[in-house]
């Protein structure tokens, strides 16, 4: 059964996705301090997580922090996220429970300097973190910032 829309052709869950975005500008354009902010909020979002998504996001930050140091941790629709030094999101993971899917995906925004050619993937399905998917990643998030 489809998921029932509001009037304004947003599902419940999509709503509240929105009204979270809000909420993360509002106090994202109050901090001081916007990398201590931003990983005080992407630790808080990743706590709340469960099981492999919670799993997948630890690794998926230390990866990024280590690959792409420059990136500011920045919460992104409630989810973990990367953002340049403009504050533009450069990465994130989505978690499968965020909209009740079967796996979670890591995926980069406009930002990222990933332009091969005239196509190219900006998010991979992740099931689970290997030492292969640790190494693409590692070599994603350079190549993004680079």
């Amino acid at each position: 059964m489809a998921e029932k829309k509001t009037p304004d052709g947003l599902s419940a869950d999509e709503r509240d996705a929105v009204k979270e975005r809000a909420a993360e500008l509002r106090a994202q354009s109050k901090a001081a301090d916007k990398r201590e902010a931003g990983l005080k909020d992407v630790l808080a979002a990743i706590s709340k997580l469960d099981g492999s998504d919670q799993k997948l996001a630890t690794r998926l930050h230390e990866i990024v922090t280590e690959a792409g140091p420059s990136l500011v941790p920045k919460t992104y629709y409630g989810m973990p996220g990367w953002a340049n030094d403009e504050g533009k999101i450069v990465c994130f993971f989505q978690p499968a429970s965020k909209f009740k899917v079967r796996y979670g995906t890591f995926a980069f925004e406009q930002p990222a300097k990933l332009d091969e050619g005239t196509m190219w993937p900006t998010a991979w399905a992740l099931l689970e973190m290997t030492p292969a998917h640790e190494k693409a990643i590692t070599a994603l998030v350079k190549t993004a910032v680079s």
